[in-house]
């Protein structure tokens, strides 16, 4: 099911799979357009239902229990691109499923996502599917090296995922990633990292936003830039991609599509994520709906709304690391009030009880004059929490 009559009216209750942030933020656009938020997670007191009007704590699995969810709720949603296909096809019987299981199902699994690429003609890094040693000692003879070998689930901030530096590396990597089936891909030495965010309605309505460029450290997003140094024919060579993907996947919702871009300025598809994106936390300020609107909106049978820009804008994460280690005295908190030296710069927390190095916690975001600006102030306030105190 996947049509709706008509634009559901404010007081409906939307739902969502997933407690993290992403959820959270989705709640609260969706309060501001007045939609109640039913969230579905197997865990308690998750950044979701701190702010939606009620939670079901239960496995993916339970059946009985996302059936009793979705017949409370006038439309489903998902935050994260690892819910089981069975949960949303289950969902799917009662309420409209937005994005649908299949598109689901199709970037789950990396050789499929790949496949899909390839025979929609939408350039992504070559590969090989791999699924025994044998496959991988032919792959790399193939595809060369350096390569990244991926496990094709379950892979996100540099998770199941090795470099193999030579023909040599192969079965160190195999059995490092626990020899489940994989992806080989060619390593690809790109100038930067950009992704596009991609709306679309189920009239076939679509809005974009981006590029954004996108700086990494340790395999997790650490700065992302809006209005940064992208040329046209690369900005409008992803956004076509991008519309091009939410066409063949019958998008419903918003979705993040990232790019490799080359020396050469080509752009080459890295991973689709069916949801709002770490990436596009900035369009909270940065654009007249943000990615969260979007999604509340698709869901809800809504118009989409603009998404243009007048000011560059940068986002920085805010990860476990800066929190203080255990034992430290007098301090279980970065020093926020160091933020009042940049009274421009806007800050956002998850609600996570336990900080962990590497586990996001909140962001930064700053609008500026030039992207060079926006970038400098946000990374500056993010080295003043960071810095020792005394």
């Amino acid at each position: 099911m996947n049509r709706l009559t008509a634009p559901l009216p404010p007081g409906s209750t939307l739902g969502v799979f997933g407690g993290g942030q992403l959820g959270r933020m989705f709640a609260q656009a969706a309060d501001k357009l007045g939609y109640r938020v039913h969230v579905f997670a197997p865990e308690t007191n998750c950044p979701a239902s701190q702010v939606a009007s009620q939670q079901t704590v239960a496995d993916y699995h339970d059946f009985q229990a996302i059936a009793r969810f979705a017949q409370s709720v006038a439309a489903v949603t998902l935050e994260f691109e690892n819910v089981p296909v069975a949960a949303a096809e289950a969902a799917a019987h009662y309420v409209p499923v937005r994005p649908a299981g299949d598109a689901l199902y199709m970037v789950q699994d990396r050789g499929r996502e790949k496949g899909f690429l390839t025979a929609a003609g939408i350039p992504c890094t070559p590969y090989c599917n791999i699924r025994s040693e044998e496959e991988l000692h032919s792959a790399v003879q193939r595809v060369g090296s350096p390569a990244v070998l991926k496990t094709t689930k379950f892979g996100y901030d540099g998770k199941g995922q090795t470099i193999l530096q030579s023909p040599d590396d192969a079965d160190r990597a195999w059995s490092h990633l626990g020899r489940h089936k994989c992806v080989l891909e060619q390593f690809i030495d790109f100038r930067r990292e950009i992704s596009v965010l991609i709306a679309r309605g189920a009239d076939g309505e679509m809005v974009t936003c981006g590029p954004i460029e996108n700086s990494h450290t340790n395999h997790i997003l650490d700065v992302s830039v809006l209005h940064g140094e992208v040329a046209s024919a690369v900005s409008e060579a992803s956004i076509d991609a991008a519309k091009k993907i939410a066409v063949e996947l019958d998008l419903v919702g918003l979705a993040c599509v990232e790019f490799f871009e080359t020396a050469e300025g080509k752009v080459m598809v890295n991973e689709i994520a069916p949801r709002p994106h770490n990436s596009g936390h900035l369009t909270i300020e940065a654009c007249e709906t943000s990615q969260f609107e979007q999604q509340v909106r698709a869901l809800a049978g809504l118009p989409l709304g603009a998404m243009h820009n007048d000011r560059p804008a940068a986002m920085a994460n805010l990860l476990g690391d800066l929190w203080p280690v255990d034992g430290e005295p007098n301090r279980s908190e970065p020093p926020w009030d160091r933020l009042r030296e940049f009274p421009d710069v806007q800050l956002h927390l998850y609600g996570k009880q336990t900080a962990r190095p590497g586990r996001k916690m909140g962001h930064l975001t700053v609008l500026a004059p030039t992207p060079e600006e926006a970038e400098h102030q946000v990374r500056a306030a993010r080295a003043a929490l960071a810095a020792p105190i005394g």
